[in-house]
Order: C-alpha cells, then structure tokens, then sequence
C-alpha cells in the first residue's frame, strides 16, 4: 500500500517495496503487450496511409467518419450481430444440458465427456477445412440430402446458407469448452439442496430451476463472456470456409479489419474498425457483468 512520507521515512516501506518488486515483471509485460499496442491502435485510428509508402499523416476522426458512411461496415456490423447471437445461445443452452446429464450416473460417462470435449482442442483451421469439405456442393451433406430425395443445397455458395454453416461450426467448437465449465459448477453445488428437494416432492424441473440454475449462476457469466469474446473474434472459419462471400454476407468484423490492413493496405481505417470492435467487446462485457454480476 502507498504511503505518505513520515517524519523523513520513505513513502515505501519494506512490504510495500517487496510488492512492487513481484508486481513489475507482470506490470512492465502488461504494459508493452497489451497497453501499449492497444495505444499504438488509437493513434493509427488516426492516420492515413501504409508502411509501404513514406509514412502516415495524422488525418483526425476521417476514419471513423468513413466507417459511418460505409455500407459494407455496416453490413459487417449486422453479420457479426447475427453470427455472436445465433452461436451464444446456443454454445450456452446446448452444453449446459450436456452437463446437466453427464453430472449423473450415466454409461460410459467418461467417454462421452471426452468426447464432446475434444472439438476445443482441435485446431479451427483444420476444423474449418473439414467443414468445407463437408458443405460442399458435391460434399458428403449433400450427398445424404439427395440419398433422403432433398435437392442439394449450395452451402457455400448461397447467401442464405453459408452464414449458418460457421454458426454450426463456431457452437460444435465451444461446446466441450462450456460443458467442462458448467460440469465443474454443478459438481460446486451441495448434493444436500437435491436430496431436500427430492424429500419435499420436486421434480427434475422444479430443482433445475431452483437449485441448478441459481447455483450456476457465477459460472454462467464466466461461461457467457468467454463465448462472446471468442464469438466475436472468430477469424479463422470466415478465412477457411468462406473468404467473406458470397456477396459479403458471411464477412465479420476480425475478418473485415484484416482484410483493408493486410489486403488493402489501409491501415488507419482498419484501425479504427478494431477500435470500434474492442469498444464494441468492453460495452458488452461490461454489459453482462453489470447485470448478472450483481445478482451473483
């Protein structure tokens, strides 16, 4: 703790000296890779230029007030709004029952959590040209469509079809990560409460209610804002899968920036694009611990 100077002693005394001395390594790797690039952006937010040329100019808000007047970003925006919603809720409803079953006495109880678990250890770029090969317009689904006499469907191709498929893979890679948090929240709360609650007449449903999902709670926002961070920053599928296309309808906010940085060189506006996307990530985050957090 800091002190003041007192009677000629030091404002640090030994403990406090000590603390700083634990704390620096973390504080100085803090500082140069995380404060500092997340400086570095703001201040390329407001440039214009690339490293390829002589050097940037300072430009002011020009790049923010170019995303507003964009229409791909905005149709980036509601992409990306479309693909956190359809993939959280699920990433989260879909292990939390998984868990809910395997916290019982069930065959082969260890193989099936195995099992679901090891989607998130695998790598999404091998994952994403898995789903490629999959959903495509001679792959192994459309061959089952027509074998059960459903015309193929162009998955990829389709502007409709394509967003649901990175929907599908982005949930299928969360879901062993969410299932292992929520088993460990379950196996957290009293077996007591259940045994009282069986006593009293309730049901499955009635203790899930009153007993399982109040018990959860801590760990449903932990489970909450990890899947929207990894929702949000979901990179890897778009570039594997589908570039962005058909028509921009699968293009989401990581894989916009990277493409006018690293594509068209235009590294102020991708920087301001990040900027609003990790404004975007701390207001939700912020978001949903204010409102569960204080319930917790």
């Amino acid at each position: 703790m800091l002190r003041p100077k007192v009677y000629g002693k030091s404002w640090l005394d030994n403990d406090d000296r000590a603390a700083w001395v634990f704390l620096a390594p973390a504080l100085i790797l803090l500082g140069v890779f995380v404060l500092g690039p997340i400086a570095y952006l703001f201040y390329l937010s407001f440039t214009a230029g690339n490293f390829t040329q002589a050097g940037t100019r300072l430009v002011g808000l020009k790049n923010y007030w170019r995303l507003l007047l964009t229409p791909d970003f905005w149709q980036v925006l509601g992409n990306t709004a479309y693909f956190t919603i359809a993939t959280v809720i699920p990433s989260l409803v879909i292990p939390l029952g998984l868990a809910v079953l395997l916290n019982r006495t069930v065959k082969w109880r260890g193989i099936l959590r195995t099992a679901y678990f090891i989607p998130s250890i695998t790598s999404l770029v091998a994952v994403g040209l898995g789903f490629r090969w999959l959903f495509q317009t001679e792959g192994p689904v459309n061959a089952l469509l027509n074998f059960m006499g459903i015309e193929p469907i162009p998955w990829l191709g389709s502007t409709t079809w394509a967003m649901p498929v990175l929907i599908l893979l982005s949930t299928w890679k969360q879901l062993g990560f969410n299932m292992v948090v929520f088993l460990a929240g379950l196996q957290a709360i009293p077996q007591q409460l259940y045994e009282a609650a069986e006593l009293d007449g309730a049901d499955f449903w009635q203790q899930l209610w009153h007993i399982t999902l109040p018990g959860l709670r801590p760990t449903i926002v932990f489970a909450t804002v990890t899947t929207v961070i990894f929702t949000l920053r979901s990179f890897e599928q778009v570039y594997v899968i589908t570039g962005g296309g058909p028509l921009n309808s699968t293009n989401l906010l990581v894989y916009y920036i990277y493409d006018q940085a690293f594509a068209q060189f235009d590294f102020g506006y991708a920087a301001a694009a990040a900027t609003v996307l990790l404004v975007v990530t701390l207001l939700l985050v912020y978001l949903q611990l204010r409102t569960w957090g204080e319930e917790t």
